[in-house]
This record gives structure tokens, sequence and C-alpha cells, in this order.
């Protein structure tokens, strides 16, 4: 029998509103962590996943208190107990990896220094007994040279590699139970594969429960044995995790299920329609009834209980279920496909730039001039057509967001010239730039916190450009923002909103209103869904799409999910460490990828599917800088011919299928190693 680490019996968390009334954000919730086993939490945003994992810790945030319920650790009531008494648990038998580590860690302290901070903390052990357990904790994350790694500062470490320390400090005092908020987010492919990879074996080596808290359903795929989907502060699904995303017996998962692009399929996915309810507005019937495709007065009437159906061992909440379970699969049916009609019309053209973070001395300043014989970006020749999706991938530190910088005029170029137009070369200082390449080229930011002014409304935050660079004011210009909102479906109500009071996708539609309130040529958008959950994704995507067709507007996509690239763009270039591998038609690129690099990225991609296991082809490396000499893929390549990558840049060519790579193997050679594997 298996034995219960964490119990949660009838757990309801809330508020109280200026009423006085009682306002749930999470409603009965009943589940149960076993010894080894891990849990993934899914859900849109609001759905109360963070709320209940910082529960599983006997934490509850401001401003919420228990209505009623408790969280059983062993046989002790977390929400009951007294902070003294849990600190003897957190971090000794209850750890958590946050989201973002590099927020989490220190960034004035070396790394071996804070994971000795934690076990001290959390430990008995000297100081040589600790040094010795720095050591085996950054080996057990297989972080390299762990007595080089504990002398580093965090800044010197990449996403990945920080992550792996934010796990080894959770280690640190060997927890009954681990808790995963987000964990991978904004990683990119290989290094969230890798990361992955990991926790499946600590879970192994050590027997440690984990909960697994995330948006991303190709995640949760590979690490959870079972699966709780959340909807509106309840639990609408629980059972196996084959069980779940294989054949969704719920409306709501198989609405996420059908919101997640394809890496097989080109095109768009179909998006949700509405949003989840706002807490308190459900007095009765079934929380997800406005947005069911299956629901009847029944569902608007009645509120459904957790049913376990035994042949599934999945517990449901909905009446409808049965119409589900012989559902056809989530297939080809849920795309819908991208015509490309990309005329040969140059927009813009990137010839022989090259981009260096080296700084310049005070003589190199005044003949505007970068010495640096090895920059970080080097040697891009791409041209870009109006009306056209290009999208940049590759793996963090690939120079993706440094080429967007240099168009959008925020980092000056080394070398090398960046043309708008058939003739306009566009100036390295963007304040010496014509105003009107500054309204023709806008920007869409990854994080819409870090760009809306959070004390601006929403009527202010559209209007600047539309003052900027058309003079509008008076009813003229609040008539053209009610239209440019209509544009992304959000309308005249949200003038008076602040950025606080918006959800994360209707935040990233005010940024996507404002860049088109300035009439753009070109948008340049940098992982501007990473951060959104798959329903909300697919409909940001979908509106960018709308958007292009209806005003020819070209698209330069930076992003680290292949699948959400595959599903917008018309054109792929592929990059490592500053050098441009690969480019070539989306569906060619992704059918037949001819570049080892891309072939490494593709087979890393997570799908929603515990039987599709990533391929892990190449090491999981970080290399600091391009080699000096040579193919910039080298150091990983699966493929490596010898000393001819390592001392000769290698050429271009071009297949039968469009694809150009730069790579000494012949690119027929490269397409019949991929067959035959």
């Amino acid at each position: 029998m298996k034995t219960t680490v964490q119990k949660i019996n009838n757990l309801t968390i809330g508020f109280q509103s200026q009423k006085g009334e009682q306002i749930s954000i999470l409603k009965n919730i009943s589940t149960s962590i076993n010894q080894g086993e891990t849990v993934g939490i899914v859900g849109e945003s609001g759905s109360g996943k963070s709320t209940l994992a910082l529960a599983m810790m006997g934490y509850v945030k401001h401003g919420l208190f228990t209505i009623s319920g408790e969280c059983m650790f062993h046989s002790n009531n977390l929400l009951e107990m007294k902070n003294k008494e849990l600190e003897n648990i957190r971090g000794r038998k209850i750890a958590m990896i946050p989201q973002n580590a590099g927020q989490s860690l220190t960034p004035n302290l070396k790394i071996g220094y804070q994971i000795d901070e934690a076990l001290r903390l959390h430990t008995d052990l000297k100081q040589t007994e600790r040094d010795e357990k720095i050591s085996e904790l950054l080996n057990k994350v297989r972080l390299p040279s762990p007595e080089t790694m504990a002398q580093r500062y965090p800044h010197e470490l990449s996403g990945g590699q920080q992550q792996r320390v934010a796990v080894a400090m959770a280690l640190a005092g060997s927890p009954e139970l681990l808790l995963l908020d987000e964990p991978t987010t904004g990683l990119d492919v290989t290094t969230q594969a890798h990361v992955l990879e990991l926790l499946n074996f600590i879970a192994k080596d050590t027997g440690t429960s984990m909960v697994y808290v995330s948006h991303d359903l190709g995640a949760i795929a590979q690490v959870s044995d079972r699966v709780i989907v959340m909807y509106s502060g309840e639990i609408v699904l629980d059972g196996p995790v084959r069980s779940i995303l294989k054949n969704p017996i719920h409306p709501y998962t198989f609405g996420l299920l059908k919101s997640i692009p394809k890496l097989s399929l080109p095109g768009l996915p179909n998006s949700m329609s509405g949003s989840q309810p706002q807490p308190g507005s459900i007095k009765k019937g079934c929380s997800f009834f406005e947005r069911c495709e299956f629901a009847d007065d029944n569902c608007k009437l009645n509120s459904p209980s957790l049913e376990f159906i035994e042949e599934l061992n999945t517990s449901v909440r909905c009446f409808k279920h049965n119409e589900l379970l012989n559902l056809n699969k989530i297939d080809s049916q849920n795309i819908k496909s991208i015509e490309n009609k990309i005329l040969k019309n140059e927009i813009l053209d990137l010839s022989d730039v090259s981009i260096s973070y080296a700084k310049q001395k005070f003589l190199d300043q005044l003949l505007n001039k970068i010495n640096d014989t090895n920059p970080t970006v080097k040697d891009i020749n791409i041209n870009i057509n109006k009306g056209e999706t290009l999208a940049l991938v590759g793996e963090s530190g690939s120079g993706k967001s440094t080429i967007l910088k240099s168009i959008a005029g925020l980092l000056k170029t080394k070398d090398g010239n960046i043309k708008f137009g058939k003739d306009k070369t566009l100036s390295n200082d963007l304040r010496q730039r014509d105003p009107s390449f500054l309204r023709a080229i806008q920007l869409i930011f990854q994080n819409p916190d870090e760009s809306l002014n959070p004390n601006h409304t929403v009527e202010e935050i559209v209007s600047q450009p539309l003052r900027l660079y058309f003079g509008l004011k008076g009813q003229e210009l609040k008539d053209k923002i009610i239209e440019v909102l209509d544009k992304v479906r959000l309308g005249e109500f949200y003038l008076t909103r602040y950025p606080r009071q918006l959800s994360g996708g209707e935040k990233q539609r005010v940024a996507v209103a404002r860049a088109f309130a300035a009439k753009p040529d070109i948008i340049l958008c940098d992982e501007v869904t990473s951060a959104l959950d798959v329903s909300v994704q697919a409909a940001v995507l979908n509106l960018l799409q709308e958007l292009k067709e209806d005003f020819g507007t070209t698209y330069i996509f930076v992003s680290h999910d292949l699948a959400v690239v595959r599903a917008i763009s018309d054109r792929v270039a592929v990059l490592y460490q500053g050098r441009l591998c690969e480019i070539g038609p989306s569906n060619n690129v992704y059918k037949f990828p001819s570049h080892p690099y891309t072939e490494v990225l593709l087979g890393a991609v997570l799908e929603p599917d515990p039987d599709i296991k990533p391929k892990l082809v190449a090491e999981d490396i970080v290399e600091e800088k391009p080699p000096e000499n040579g193919c910039s893929f080298q150091g990983r390549c699966p493929r490596i011919l010898g000393d001819i990558c390592k001392n000769e840049v290698p050429p271009w060519q071009t297949g039968e299928n469009g694809n150009s790579i730069r790579c000494h193997i012949k690119i027929e050679d490269l397409k019949n190693q991929q067959i035959s594997n």
C-alpha cells in the first residue's frame, strides 16, 4: 500500500468582499500526494493552481484566508501551524522551486555560499560535511566541475544552469515533497528537455514526491504520473496522465488540448472562446457552462460533483463526460491552415550584420567603431518580404533578441547594414533615425508587465502612438483608441482600466493594440506568448494572424516554442551562437530539417503526449562564446566530421526542398542520415 505524504480535505480558501461576503478562490479541494508520486497541476491563469501549491506549504497569500478544510502533511495540519513550527517543515521536509531561478538567487553571492546557506538552515551538518554536500548536490543536478561552479555568481550561469542550482538548493534538506511552480517557463526547448529529464531522474533516485504546477501540457506529459486539471478554483479532472491527455473526458481539458499548436501540423489552433468567470460570480450551475460546446439547461441550473470513473481511474466534474469518452482524438481538425501568399516585395534587408557586446574604448567611441574579432552575432544575411512572418529560433544566447534590438535601433551594429525598403539604410543611432522609421517599426516585448506603465490607464497607453505620430486629440483621439481596442477584442469597457486590473492575455492584447496604433509596416515580436497559458496563447496567435491579414503587416517573430513558430511563421531562420545555421520555408524546415542543429532543436520539443519522448541527441553544454574558427556548432554536433568542422567556416548550400544550410556535410547526405535514423 502506498504511503500518503500529503492529504488535502475539502479545502476552501477565499477573501471577504467589501460587502462582507465570503468569495472562494479554491472550492472544496480534496486530493492526496503519495510517496514517490509526481502530480501535475494544470489550468489557465486564475484557476487556483499556485494558490493550491502554496497551501501545500502551509502558506496563504495576504488578503486570503482559509474558509474551511485542512492540508495534512502526515499528521500535521499545515494551515493551523504557527510560523515557528512551519520553519521545521519548510525547506527540510517540503521545498519549493520557483518559476524564475534568476530572481530567486542572490546576485552578489556565490553559488556555493547560497547552497551552504540552505544546508545551514535545513540540516545539522558541520562545515566540512557541508562542503562535501555542496559538491554532491551540484553533481546530482548534473552541473560540470562542481568546485568551479560553486565559485561562480548567478549572472555567470545560463538560465538552465540557474534552474539546476535552484533544484540543488531545494534538495539540500532532503525533502519528502518538492513543489515546482512553472520551473521551465522561459527556458529554450533543449534546456527545458534536459531539466525535465533531470527532475525525472531525481524523482526515481530519491523517491521524492513532486507537485508540478504548469500551463505547459508538454512538460506535464513528460514528468507526471497523475494530472489535476483546475478551472475556476475547482478540480474538474483528476487521473493518470495518459488517461487525462490521451482521452480527455472534460470539455475544458478537451479545449485546452485543441488550443496547443502541433509540431507535426502547420497552421493555427483554435482558441477557446470567453474566459474564466470572476470569483463569486457563479451562483449556480457549472462554472464552465458559458464556454462549453456540450452544455445544456441542466449544466446551467445544477453544479456537477466530482465523480469517480472506475474504468479510467479518473475523477471528473461534468454531466457530459460520457459524450467525450469515445470522442475522436485531437487531430488536424482543430488546425486552421495559413495560406502563404508572400510576394517578393522586400521590406527589410540585413546584409552582413554583426553585433558585439564588447565595451568600446574612448577612441573607438569617437570613431563609432567596435573592435571585436569574434562578435556575439556575425554575418547575418536575411531579407524579409512585405506581409511575411519570419521566425528567429534557437536556444538562449543564440542572438535572436539581439537582432531584434538592432533592427529596432536599441542596439548598434558592429558591421553590415540594415535597409528598410529598397534604398533606405537605417541609422545605427536611434536618435538619428527618421521619425517615419520609428513609426514603421514597432516592438512587442515578452512581458507586458515590464512594458506597460502601471500608472497609466489603457486609454493613456494606447493614445501615446496616436498623439506622437498622427497628432490626434479630443474626441477623434478617443474614437480611434476605441477602434484599435475593438480590433484586439477589448473594446470601450477597458479604457479606464489599469494594467494591474487585467489578465496576462488582456495585457498582451493592450501591448499589441499600442503597436498597431502606430500603423507600422513591421512588428518585432519578442517571445510575446511565452508567459501565456495555452488558451490565451492560441487567442493571441489568431489575433496576430487576423491583424496581419487585415493590414499586410510584416512580423519578425522570436520564440523558444517551436510549435508556436510553425503555427504562425512563413519562413524560419535557425541561429546558434549568433550564427545563422539554416533558413527556409517553415513547412520544409519542420518536415525536412537539414542542419544537425535544427534536428537537435526539433527533437527536444515536448509534445502533450506521455508516449512521445524528446530526443536529446546533443549534450547539455553551455558554451560561453562562439569558437574563433570553424563551425559554431562544432562543440555539440552529433555528426561532427573532425578537423574541417573545427578549422574551416562551413559553406552555404541549398537543398531541393528550398532550405539553405551552413554545414560541411552535403545536404543530401544529411537527409539520408536522418531517414536511416
